[in-house]
């Protein structure tokens, strides 16, 4: 059974509708990742998870049980755990403290999560006590991912997590990210980086003017033609192209962080 499924969704914000009959899938143990450009609807396909968005037709689907249309809070609750690409730390609490607030719903001792957050990224240990915001974007990056992390989540969302990092912070971005998955947490990413991701990825995700285009697995989509050419810079899996596909789904340049 798929962790996650998205089944047939169409619906976007107000009278303007995004997605066409959308579908995607994340299996236990999977890294999917979403790629395509501007405008594709790859990050409204991720909120339609969250009930942030109207969806005139289809369902969203849970361990097999339908959540379609249920509010954020609700979906936090069973297990779905969503980083967006900005405004996803408190930039005047501490890095423990955005670190507890992810934690907000945990009725039990969360102090031995906290220490495994810390195993996993140990810039935050010792910056535990600094600002969220006096942090470089990639370890800000970190706190959000860890914040997310703290209910142990049944599977994690990532919208553009290297967006406007360093080619350093990306590497060690990616790094984390498999780390997280090895450590048994299926992981849905919208990124830009398009040839790191399919790297890293179980399977892949093109979508085109908010419809499904082509999906393969990660290195099939590394191999196909046309990928390469739409962002791979032409030159396939074996290029030097950068892979870049800027943007954040809907329309918008790509943030620094």
């Amino acid at each position: 059974m798929s962790v996650l499924e998205i089944q047939s969704v169409s619906g976007g914000y107000g009278e303007t509708e995004i997605l066409h009959d959308v579908s995607l899938r994340v299996e236990p143990q999977e890294i999917v990742v979403i790629i395509g450009p501007n405008g594709a609807g790859k990050s409204t396909a991720m909120r339609a998870v969250f009930g942030l968005l109207h969806l005139s037709a289809g369902r969203v689907l849970l361990n097999g049980e339908d959540i379609t249309g249920e509010p954020p809070q609700r979906v936090v609750r069973r297990g779905v755990c969503y980083v967006p690409q900005t405004g996803n730390v408190f930039p005047s609490l501490s890095v423990e403290e955005n670190l507890e607030m992810g934690a907000y719903v945990r009725a039990d001792d969360f102090r031995p999560r906290l220490a495994e957050i810390y195993d996993l990224f140990p810039p935050l240990a010792e910056k535990r006590r600094q600002a969220a915001g006096t942090l470089s974007g990639g370890q800000r990056q970190m706190v959000a991912m860890g914040k997310a992390l703290m209910l142990e989540p049944q599977i994690l969302l990532l919208d553009e997590p290297t967006a406007g990092l360093s080619p350093k912070y990306r590497g060690e971005i990616f790094k984390v990210v498999r780390d997280i998955n090895a450590a048994g947490t299926p992981i849905l990413m919208v990124e830009q980086n398009a040839k790191q991701a399919l790297n890293i990825a179980s399977r892949g995700y093109v979508l085109v003017d908010g419809q499904n285009r082509i999906d393969d697995s990660g290195q099939g989509l590394l191999n196909n033609h046309e990928v390469a050419e739409m962002f791979l810079g032409g030159r396939g899996s074996n290029g030097n192209g950068n892979g870049n596909v800027s943007g954040d789904g809907n329309g918008n340049g790509g943030k620094g962080a």
